[in-house]
């Protein structure tokens, strides 16, 4: 769907709805302003207007049990009428909005600058040509090549400043443009369950339309606005629409209205749907951010607005929705805030610490600098002090009025060598080498199943210290299966045969499992043969089912006698009950109840269990301690869950108290207990211990019983028998990380997390409180890197927390995509390791580049220095310097930022936060290739001419030709570093440099290609290049001479590190340097305050909403059109006033412009921005 189709439809429905209120009972309109209403004056309006839900069925043409007939026609009809479910997504930035941030970086900047000086003054000719009395001291210093050629190097930088600038901007582009494909995919995938010509099937949510039956059940995020038709139970958390953090419960008579953009949070029941896409809730909050967005900016732009007058109502239509389209994100982000919002806010410049790696480089780069101005200066002063005592102390002359200009051209060209020096200095290939090396690995990461939503996560998780994992899923397969049962007093460890089981057990127990779940549940036929049968909804009711069918006998013969809609009453699961109990209405008139749930909880409440005969016997406290000791707890020790599973009958009269639970979940008979086993995934264990031997801890948090939790993590290899470790439940935890007064303290959750492996029965709140406590903890000497798995939505604070949040991309919820860094495709652990692996990669092919780059840098730099004052002239010049510099950068980026990662990564721990990018082993390969290359130059430089037999390129005169001579030093020197290349290719003192060189093709051809292009330049440059054709014997010498290096680098790696006692390591951070700003202390209170609070500023930032709401003018703009200009000018102006306020301290003065700016889900608006968003 394009931007405009939508708005097209929406000036249709303008004039359409007139025609086709004949078709429907009610317009477009009508529904609208009912889903505006809420609690009893929605009932009052039905009443009104429809007499009751039935009535409004009918009006829509739908069946509340049958769902609509489904015909295309049918449907097409609607979705003109009443529109399609969808949000067009907002624009995404140009090309050119990203190059101009590319252009921001300063080394890019300098160069610029030194760029355009050198290409001005390059055709700067002073008059007063040839004055000889003005002396030609340093005359031989610039030949006519240069002469002509000087734009040359001016041209050439400014060619490799658009290189750099054109890849990283291409780089973010392609990034943007994964992401949006990953956000279309994830939208495709989204389905909904409907009703449609009497069958349940599930559609992707962008098909629902106006009119359809859709079933609602927990965990869903609902996609539409709707009313509540029949259910039982449900509870809808509708903060973040409303900012009351409340669970609001709906019910047929009180209050039926379902939003958009709100989750249930318990409960199930099926909803007619009233409003989709731009007319939902989300949609309007949408629509109105965006036409006042671009509003704004239209008013930039023009000045003034143009006023519409008689056409305006249709024009305004499609304007505003233009606008809408142009702003809006797709459904399903609406509850995980607007993800290019966040994107900026991720992006501003208070980020609370850099990432290591971009702290490091900027560090060093820094440094570097330093150094080169240094010496560029040096290099001026030393020529123009030269010149002036050679020129005017030696040779006895005065300055001449006449001579100034020529002077002056003097001192420009020493100004461009120091310049030179300077460019050759800064390794500009940095930023690129970054850029190339972590698009790469996200490129190639995306097919190890890692979606990178942040470019520096990929390189935080190689330092990753910490994981902090979940169970379900992510550890095991989440595939639960039935595998021992507790049934008539015999303990089974297989699944017991059918005609072993008392009949009337057997019945009790298929009953009770097929109507006490979700009827969404079903296991289905597998796709292919062979396969595994397909589990859809619940996977541990699909386990339970499972286990019917293993019993030989089908739930759907159950669930077809006693349908959904005739349940008399339902508690369904939540995470404070840990049960679910449905009740039933016998032929006889009177009541069953069946439930299951956590064994430990349902066991407690059970009198009576079923004997081997089928009959129930009386069930005391110490025969449940003795079930527990001989069933439950072997059951948990092999790793299975356990569900209990009972049922109680009731009299028909007097009914009983179904709202007072306590007395109802009671006194029930026991009729299994059965063991469900969720295998851990094959390749966990082998992950496990790659991450151990890498010296990442890996803890599991999960919310199952401790024994269970134990039994897996012994099974993964997280804990092993005998070690000294802590698993300890929730409650535990708690009770040892706070002091008296409750409060958390540091100290104590110190004295925990270093032995803690396993956190069972743990809460969301207790997965977010151990992060923290790992991260802000200062007892180990490096800062804990931890990264997080999660997939609720109650996760979303513990991965936004986190240096690096894994979130689920099968199972995740929205909000916990939303808040991660990395999305793994496939929900599996092993790709977490995959991405270490690629993060260590990253930082070693930085410092591999570096380690090449520097020695070209010293080595040139060097060259120049000691050249400029030794012989007035670089033996290097301009041009070629920037072929070595340039060329060799960005080749060498691209060749060496590509090497794939190996295994051995994972051998050596992390480096932390406070190693140095050069280590040492680095340090001595930088110096001691450059003492290699400079001795071999120099020697060249001053006796060259008698080892070659050939002419000195020493003091030639004015005007002469390029020397073979100066040719064959910049031949050496090029050949040199090709072969350095390949040394570079190994960090840490290994022998076997050309170790799996063949697995990048990429640094071969680039080493070829270099080589290629040396030759042409060589033997074809001519005078620009200022290069000499050489003949066939001396290209041999110099090729002799780069192989030379090899050899050298073997002699380097004999020599120990340790014995070098005067090497220095550079670029570090110091532990001082992490947070730069003092604030940050102050702030720290406030957001953990945020997080503690996790809803409180969120009611204020709605409380805004609410206001739009009741100034309906706005609304009915949609309709009239009339005072739409006005009123979202009104609006636009408040918002262009806040736009900018985030985290703000003193709830008072929180405007508009957040209640609309941000319809966030509860985690994402309210946990305080803990780490991304800084502090504003």
């Amino acid at each position: 769907m394009g931007d405009m189709s939508n708005s097209d439809f929406y000036s249709k429905n303008q004039r359409n709805e007139a025609n086709h209120a004949s078709d429907f009972g009610c317009t477009l309109m009508e529904l609208r302003s009912l889903m505006e209403l809420r609690g009893n004056e929605s009932v009052v309006k039905i009443k009104e207007c429809y007499g009751d839900t039935d009535g409004l069925c009918r009006r829509l043409k739908t069946s509340p049990t049958e769902g609509l007939p489904g015909t295309l026609a049918d449907l097409e009809k609607r979705r003109q009428i009443f529109g399609q479910n969808f949000i067009p997504p907002k624009k995404p930035k140009t090309f050119l909005q990203l190059v101009w941030e590319a252009l921001q970086d300063v080394t890019l900047i300098i160069l610029e600058i030194a760029a355009i000086i050198s290409l001005g003054l390059s055709f700067y000719r002073p008059p007063g040509g040839d004055n000889e009395g003005c002396g030609g001291a340093a005359a031989g210093a610039e030949d006519e090549g240069e002469a002509e050629a000087g734009w040359i190097e001016g041209a050439a930088i400014l060619l490799s400043v658009v290189c750099v600038v054109l890849v990283t901007a291409f780089n973010d582009w392609s990034k943007e443009k994964q992401f949006r494909g990953l956000q279309s995919r994830i939208e495709q995938e989204q389905k909904f369950t409907v009703v449609r010509g009497s069958q349940v099937i599930q559609i992707p949510v962008a098909e629902l339309v106006v009119g359809d039956i859709a079933q609602v059940k927990y965990g869903d995020l609902l996609p539409t606005d709707g009313i509540f038709i029949q259910g039982n139970d449900l509870k809808i958390d509708e903060s973040s629409l409303t900012g009351e953090s409340d669970q609001v419960r709906k019910s047929v008579d009180k209050d039926p209205m379902l939003l958009s953009g709100t989750h249930v949070m318990e409960g199930s029941g099926r909803m007619l749907v009233t409003a989709v896409g731009v007319n939902s809730q989300t949609g309007i909050i949408f629509t109105l951010l965006g036409a006042s967005e671009a509003e704004d900016e239209k008013k930039d732009k023009k000045g003034k607005m143009q006023d519409g007058n008689v056409e305006s109502i249709q024009n305004k239509a499609k304007q505003q929705d233009g606008a809408a389209a142009m702003e809006m994100q797709p459904l399903k982000s609406a509850e995980g805030g607007d993800g290019e919002e966040k994107d900026k806010k991720k992006s501003n410049p208070h980020k609370k610490e850099k990432s290591v790696l971009q702290g490091k480089l900027t560090k060093l780069a820094v440094q570097i600098g330093k150094a080169g101005l240094v010496m560029s200066a040096i290099t001026v002063i030393i020529l123009v002090l030269y010149f002036a005592i050679d020129t005017f102390v030696v040779n006895k002359r005065q300055w001449l009025p006449e001579c100034t200009p020529i002077y002056i051209q003097y001192f420009v060209k020493f100004f461009i060598i120091g310049v030179t020096v300077l460019v050759v200095a800064v390794p500009e290939g940095l930023p690129l080498a970054v850029t190339i090396s972590l698009a790469y690995s996200v490129k190639k990461m995306m097919k190890d199943n890692n979606l990178v939503r942040h470019l520096d996560a990929c390189e935080t998780m190689g330092n990753a210290t910490a994981i902090c994992s979940d169970k379900t899923g992510t550890l095991t397969t989440n595939r639960m299966t039935v595998v021992q049962a507790y049934v008539g007093d015999v303990h089974y460890k297989e699944i017991p045969d059918p005609d072993a089981l008392p009949a009337k057990t057997l019945d009790l127990l298929v009953q009770a499992i097929a109507i006490n779940s979700a009827y969404t549940s079903k296991v289905l036929p597998a796709d292919k043969d062979g396969g595994l049968p397909r589990q859809v909804g619940n996977k541990t009711e699909c386990g339970l089912l499972g286990f019917v069918l293993d019993l030989k006998r089908d739930f759907q013969t159950a669930r077809n006698h006693i349908p959904e809609e005739k349940l008399y009453k339902v508690y369904t699961f939540n995470s404070v009950r840990k049960s679910m109990s449905t009740v039933v209405k016998l032929e006889d008139g009177s009541f069953r109840m069946y439930s299951k749930g956590a064994s430990e909880i349902i066991l407690k409440k059970c009198s009576r269990i079923l004997n081997e005969a089928g009959e129930p016997r009386i069930f005391r406290p110490r025969d449940r301690d003795e079930m527990v000791k001989k069933v439950i707890e072997p059951m948990a020790c092999d790793g299975l869950r356990t569900i209990c599973i009972a049922y109680r009958d009731f009299g028909m009269s007097p009914e009983p108290e179904w709202d007072n639970e306590n007395d109802i979940v009671t006194d029930l008979t026991c009729i299994s207990v059965v063991g469900i086993e969720d295998p851990v995934r094959p390749e966990v264990p082998e992950a496990i211990r790659k991450c151990q031997r890498a010296g990442i801890t890996v803890r599991m948090v999960t919310g199952d019983n401790i024994n269970t939790a134990r039994a897996i993590a012994i099974k993964c290899g997280i804990i092993h028998p005998g070690e000294d470790f802590l698993c300890i439940e929730g409650k535990e935890f708690n009770r040892r990380i706070r002091n008296e007064k409750g409060e958390i303290e540091q100290e104590r959750i110190d004295k925990i997390w270093p032995k803690l492996r396993v956190l069972a029965r743990s809460s969301p709140t207790d997965k977010h409180t151990l992060v923290k406590g790992i991260i802000d903890s200062t007892q180990v000497e490096q800062r804990q890197v931890v990264a997080v798995t999660g997939d609720g939505t109650n996760d979303g604070p513990a991965l936004k927390k986190a240096d690096v949040g894994f979130a689920m991309g099968i199972a995740g919820t929205d909000v916990a995509k939303e808040a991660s860094d990395i999305i793994l495709t496939d929900d599996n652990f092993s790709s977490i390791v995959k991405a270490v692996m690629w993060g260590r990669n990253v930082y070693d092919s930085i410092s591999k580049f570096l380690q090449f780059q520097l020695t070209v840098n010293v080595v040139a730099v060097i060259v120049a220095f000691t050249g400029a004052c030794i012989t007035q002239d670089s033996p290097l010049k301009a041009v070629q310097m920037l072929w070595v510099n340039l060329i060799m950068d960005t080749f060498a980026s691209l060749a060496l930022a590509t090497e794939p990662p190996t295994e051995s990564l994972l051998l050596r721990r992390p480096y932390g936060r406070n190693k140095p990018l050069i280590s040492r082993t680095m340090m001595k390969n930088i110096l001691g290739h450059a003492v290699y290359q400079l001795v071999l130059i120099f020697t060249l430089l001053f006796a060259g001419e008698e080892l070659f037999n050939i002419d000195s390129g020493r003091n030639a005169p004015l005007h002469s030709p390029p020397s073979e001579h100066y040719t064959i030093i910049f031949n050496t020197f090029v050949m040199m570093q090709l072969f350095n290349e390949i040394n570079a290719r190994k960090i840490h003192g290994e022998r076997n440099v050309f170790d799996g060189i063949f697995r990048n093709p990429i640094f071969c051809t680039i080493v070829l290609g270099t080589f290629a292009i040396q030759i042409v330049i060589v033997q074809f440059g001519g005078k620009p290049f200022s290069c000499a054709p050489l003949k066939l014997d001396q290209w041999m010498w110099c090729i002799f001479l780069g192989i030379g290096e090899l050899v050298w680098g073997q002699v380097i790696a004999s020599i120990p590190t340790s014995r070098l006692k005067f090497l220095k390591s550079a670029g570090h951070l110091t532990q001082k340097e992490e947070i730069p700003e003092e604030e940050l202390n102050e702030d720290m209170e406030e957001i953990d305050h945020a997080e503690r609070e996790l809803r409180r500023g969120q009611i204020l930032w709605f409380r805004g909403l609410n206001r739009i709401q009741t100034q309906i003018e706005v609304v009915n703009t949609f309709k009239s059109g009339a005072s739409f200009q006005g009123a979202l000018r009104r609006q636009s102006s408040t918002t262009s006033q806040n736009q900018d306020v985030t985290n703000i301290s003193s709830p008072s003065h929180v405007s508009l412009s957040n209640a609309l700016s941000s319809p966030t889900s509860t985690s994402a608006a309210a946990a305080g921005h803990p780490r991304r968003e800084g502090i504003p």
